[in-house]
């Protein structure tokens, strides 16, 4: 607890705060999403379906993305925050012109990609045969419209964050997947596998759009203004136009995933989807939360011109989200198998989709720590409001993988694309780390790497031990099983990174222990 400390350690505390809310939101958001999963792969199994449902969210996500609808936050928020600490008034005209333009843009963008979405989906997945191309056609055009509800409840989450509020940023992926679960009992048994569809559609209203404009109702003027022409606006795109129109692999990756699964077989993108799905539980718990929490404070650091301040704390964050990044890849490694049993295998899952899954979720993991420093590296850029250089080493990076997932998809199958992402994420995120040691003077590599390596001394002989002990004392059965090795990973790992730990990461045990993550910050 910070008693009138150093302004480092209030904003430390700060951001901790705001990740320990965010946090169980993930953590909430993707336990709904297991939910989710296993209500559809009860349903539907790796299958023809199961393949047009996740292949369905490949153009809402382009435009999602050429929107900068997942990075309005990033885009925005810097420049929101820097408006808010010189002029009020002006911050809220930026709002309202962004807020306008942008939604404008998005719901014609959305119209225009309903109507092409058949040929759009043809060039996609050409390997799909006919029935599964329409399906995935119409799938298509229910969850487009998603799109502008992520958009604009993206930007007014972004003014309720700069204000401390992060409660509708925590809420509103909780009610996207209850609409998504939601679909998939009430109306996938009357509708087949559109239920699944039409509930995501319902969820994006509800989540991600209702729940900001409610919260932030009488606390930020919610007056859109059509000015595209406004020079507010464009100084907006040019810190979001590389977010728009640059590549980056935490995106790319399951676009690659898709376009080359489809090749492999019936059923390759369905696995791939499961796979990756709970692969990203750990990523967005630690990186994902810790990220977001991270950047409004991050901003104001720099809006106040304490560029060396900011260095501090962002190294301090990235050896903590390493160190815990670590452990839960180890975790999914080792329980892989169990966990997956007992999560999917029933109805049309059956045990080898089981083993197909874990097969891959267990590669996908060894990616996960990149996938962590990345979530928090990138934000002292975006903090800066310098969006084009990750924007280039992202693009070249993603540019310069793909002969990589080719011949990892061609040569090694399913399992050949989770290695290629594995492997390139963590490229993408070491390139990222020294650009920023280059640019701003921090991290200091050897402090990333005595964390990296007291995390691994303790995190590759638990991984072993808890297989061991699955070999030896496990019954066959995956949920006893499942607890077993989750007992024993816990102990052997939490014992160990207390004992070998630093500093940075017995602070994150701490406070993931003792901190109640409903707690308000700012």
């Amino acid at each position: 607890m910070n008693r009138g400390g150093s302004p480092e350690v209030a904003k430390s505390g700060a951001i901790a705060g705001a990740a320990a809310l965010l946090a169980a939101s993930v953590l909430l958001s993707r336990v709904l999403g297991v939910v989710r999963d296993v209500v559809l792969a009860d349903f539907a199994g790796i299958s023809r379906e199961s393949d047009a449902y996740n292949a369905a969210f490949q153009i809402p996500d382009l435009l999602n993305y050429l929107l900068a609808g997942a990075a309005l936050s990033i885009a925005f928020l810097p420049l929101y925050t820097q408006r808010r600490g010189e002029d009020p008034a002006a911050a809220e005209r930026f709002f309202s012109v962004v807020l306008g333009n942008m939604g404008a843009l998005a719901v014609a963008a959305t119209a225009l990609l309903f109507v092409y979405a058949e040929p759009l989906v043809a060039l996609q997945f050409p390997a799909f045969d006919a029935e599964t191309r329409a399906l995935c056609t119409r799938l298509t055009r229910i969850v487009l419209p998603a799109q502008v509800c992520f958009v604009v409840g993206g930007l007014v989450q972004a003014t309720l964050m700069s204000r401390g509020r992060f409660g509708a940023a925590a809420l509103a992926p909780l009610l996207y997947n209850d609409g998504i679960v939601a679909g998939g009992l009430l109306l996938a048994p009357r509708l087949g596998i559109e239920g699944f569809a039409w509930g995501a559609l319902a969820g994006a209203v509800a989540g991600p759009m209702l729940v900001p404009l409610v919260d932030a109702w009488g606390r930020v003027p919610l007056r859109p203004v059509l000015a595209p022409f406004e020079g507010s606006f464009w100084g907006y795109l040019w810190i979001a136009l590389p977010l728009m129109v640059g590549l980056s692999l935490l995106t790319v990756d399951e676009w690659y995933d898709r376009w080359f699964g489809a090749s492999l077989g019936v059923g390759v993108v369905a696995a791939l989807g499961f796979a990756r799905r709970l692969m990203h539980a750990p990523v967005a718990v630690v990186g994902q939360a810790i990220g977001a929490a991270a950047l409004p404070a991050l901003s104001q650091l720099w809006a106040e011109g304490r560029g060396d301040e900011l260095n501090r704390v962002v190294e301090r964050v990235q050896r903590a989200a390493l160190g815990i990044g670590l452990a839960a890849a180890g975790a999914t490694v080792a329980l892989a198998a169990p966990g997956v049993a007992v999560l999917y295998q029933r109805g049309a899952f059956t045990g080898d989709d089981t083993t197909q899954v874990a097969t891959l979720l267990a590669v996908f993991a060894l990616g996960v720590p990149a996938w962590v420093t990345q979530q928090v590296t990138v934000r002292a850029f975006y903090a800066r409001s310098d969006t084009w250089r990750p924007m280039l080493i992202g693009t070249g990076i993603v540019l310069l993988a793909l002969p990589l997932y080719w011949a990892g998809g061609d040569r090694y199958g399913a399992s050949g694309l989770a290695g290629a992402g594995a492997l390139a994420m963590s490229v993408n995120a070491l390139v990222l780390l020294v650009w920023a040691r280059r640019l701003h003077g921090a991290p200091r590599f050897a402090a990333l790497a005595g964390t990296a390596l007291r995390s691994a001394l303790v995190v590759a002989p638990s991984v072993w031990a808890t297989r061991l002990a699955l070999d030896q004392l496990g019954r066959g059965a995956p949920l006893a099983d499942l607890a077993l090795g989750g007992a024993v990973y816990a102990v052997l790992v939490g014992a160990g990174l207390w004992w070998l730990g630093d500093d940075e990461l017995r602070g994150a045990l701490l406070r993931a222990t003792r901190r109640r993550p409903g707690r308000r910050t700012g």
